[in-house]
């Protein structure tokens, strides 16, 4: 029996099922921090173009040409614009619209607004329900692994005369990788689901009150 306890060595001769676990704990690992890499650039674009717009918005003193600009061929729109994209332009739809009242204007305006910030948002929350179910589960996977590896070891040690730490020493190790696989998929996981739900909850929060305070100069415009 070989005494080699190298991590490389323990993996490679680990018993098929732990090797399995430690895999699909690898594989999960490589896609949480691919999603946690792209969501971070996303939340962090969000911010961007939320931060530029509003600046842009309350300096602008036409918003028709504020909304041209950004509806244009050459332009495109992303987040909150495209929220105040669909509002404008369903506002200056129902103007000119006949037998209609300016609260209906604002109303339909708002209606349309809110069906596209619930879009922006599904999008934005793409992915974290797989870093969530990455941080709850990647442990009890790991911990499967360490079980069946231990197991065995246990179930090798009735077939000796005489046992030794030497006999269940690698059984045991190579059960723990798993463990500690487990532990390195969740933990990335779980600190990125909690960091990127605050900020995502933040950007909702800025999204919401923007829709309140357009809908705030409509009705001035609507009354005009």
């Amino acid at each position: 029996m070989t005494n080699d306890l190298s991590i490389l060595h323990l993996i490679t001769n680990a018993s098929f099922v732990v090797q399995l676990v430690m895999f699909i704990l690898l594989v999960a690992s490589v896609i949480s921090w691919t999603f946690i890499f792209s969501k971070r650039k996303e939340l962090n674009r969000a911010f961007s173009v939320a931060n530029e717009f509003e600046e842009e918005f309350w300096s602008s003193a036409d918003l028709t040409e504020l909304y041209q600009k950004l509806s244009g061929k050459h332009f495109t729109p992303e987040g909150i614009e495209k929220i105040f994209i669909v509002g404008y332009k369903e506002f200056s739809r129902m103007r000119q619209t006949t037998n209609t009242t300016p609260a209906f204007h604002v109303e339909s305006a708002e209606k349309v607004m809110r069906i596209e910030l619930t879009r922006e948002l599904d999008q934005l929350d793409e992915s974290l329900p797989f870093l969530a179910t990455v941080g709850s589960t990647s442990p009890y996977i790991g911990l499967f692994g360490t079980v069946w590896g231990i197991m065995n070891s246990f179930r090798a040690l009735g077939e000796v005369k005489q046992a030794t730490l030497a006999h269940v020493a690698p059984g045991i190790a190579e059960a723990l990788i798993a463990t500690a696989i487990g532990l390195f998929a969740a933990i990335p996981a779980v600190v990125a689901y909690n960091r990127f739900t605050t900020r995502l909850d933040r950007l909702t929060g800025r999204y919401e009150l923007f829709v309140d305070e357009f809908i705030v100069v409509l009705q001035r415009q609507a009354h005009s």
